[in-house]
């Protein structure tokens, strides 16, 4: 198990950053980053102080396409998944969408019902 922490600060630009902590004083985390199985070899860890490193993480344009692209963040060393972010777009967004927006609105029916049932029987 890792010791390692991983913590998304933002993703701008199509670069996503982040923080690794929890690095023991003098050592270079090893971090592999995949994306389809294929290692990305195109990131950026820069040592901030404290046993914490800036990670970085470039969105190669081929990510960019319909459907779900799924990065995932590893200890090199342990193979341990230490976090992980997707990348949704084209149709499949779409419909993603409305399946979430049918499933809030079945609840908001559940709960109106239930708060309607619950003022009839108290007043």
């Amino acid at each position: 198990m890792s010791v390692l922490t991983v913590t998304k600060k933002s993703l701008t630009n199509g670069i996503w950053e982040g923080e690794v902590s929890d690095v023991p004083e003098g050592v270079t985390p090893g971090i592999d980053v995949r994306l389809n199985e294929r290692k990305r070899d195109d990131i950026t860890l820069t040592p901030v102080g404290d046993g914490t490193w800036s990670l970085r993480i470039p969105i190669p344009p081929e990510a960019i396409n319909d459907g779900i692209q799924t990065f995932l963040i590893h200890e090199a060393a342990t193979g341990d998944q230490l976090a992980h972010f997707a990348i949704l777009s084209g149709e499949v967004l779409a419909d993603t969408m409305r399946a979430e927006m049918d499933l809030l609105r079945a609840e908001l029916d559940l709960l109106k019902r239930a708060f309607r049932r619950h003022c009839v029987e108290t007043a």
